[in-house]
């Protein structure tokens, strides 16, 4: 029966995987796993191999260890073994590179990546890409893939901090929206109540226009009373002085 081998989904070019160990189950320390190396241990520049002078060639190991940085190997069981594929130490040449840049933009248009803003799937597959050029350059020059690693994890680094400095703006902003919504709420109640007792003065106004227009009415026609009387009263003393006007020319009168 052929074993089952795990599709590759990376454009990362791999050996022919290789049998580890039969029975898997008697080494419970070994682990098989699948999956990229965590941004801390690529960044950690413990967990490359030290520069070795420039006149000596690198050796198999070094090689070996550089590649198994930039992509993990790939590990899996089939049954009841454990299968393992390591990143391919095998020289690109010209034709590779035209096919990973083929590859690229077929699994672009597949995948369908957007060709502007921001597009996990495009940065996925541009990260694939990216380390199979170190991988290419690290074969021909080990110094060369040590900087383009430390270019990949810095480039690493600073997307996660971005990441996590967006992921806080925007729970700074949902928290800021709902406090805004209980301000709101709160406002809206303010508001109503501001409200109803502006509809209470409203009727307050109005019934106290309705008592000074009327206070105001009867005072009016208390003063044109008044005035009625006082004329009244004026009129009749004014008879009253001529009649004792003309008695006392009458009275005068015959005396001369």
């Amino acid at each position: 029966m052929a074993r089952a081998i795990p599709p590759i989904t990376s454009l990362v070019k791999y050996d022919n995987p290789v049998l580890v160990i039969k029975h898997p189950e008697k080494k419970h320390d070994v682990k098989p796993q699948l999956g990229k190396p965590s941004l801390a241990a690529a960044a950690d520049p413990t967990s490359l191999p030290p520069l070795r002078p420039i006149s000596a060639p690198p050796s198999a190991d070094e090689q070996r260890e550089i590649l198994n940085s930039i992509r993990p190997p790939r590990e899996w069981t089939d049954e009841g073994h454990l299968w393992r594929q390591q990143v391919s130490s095998i020289p690109a040449t010209r034709l590779d590179v035209l096919n990973l840049q083929e590859q690229l933009d077929a699994r672009l248009q597949q995948r369908q990546a957007r060709e502007m803003g921001i597009c996990p799937v495009r940065r996925e597959l541009y990260t694939q890409c990216f380390d199979e050029v170190i991988r290419q350059v690290t074969i021909n020059c080990a110094e060369r893939g040590l900087l383009l690693l430390r270019i990949r994890d810095e480039i690493r680094m600073t997307i996660s901090a971005y990441q996590i400095l967006h992921e806080s703006s925007v729970a700074f902003g949902i928290r800021k929206a709902l406090m805004a919504e209980q301000g709101r709420a709160d406002l809206e109640a303010a508001v109503a109540k501001l409200c109803s007792e502006k509809s209470e003065l409203e009727k307050q106004v109005v019934e106290l226009r309705s008592r000074a227009d009327q206070i105001e009415r009867r005072s009016n026609e208390q003063k044109l009373a008044e005035e009625k009387k006082h004329t009244e009263q004026i009129q009749n003393l004014m008879k009253t002085n001529q009649q004792l006007k003309a008695q006392l020319e009458g009275i005068v009168a015959p005396q001369k």
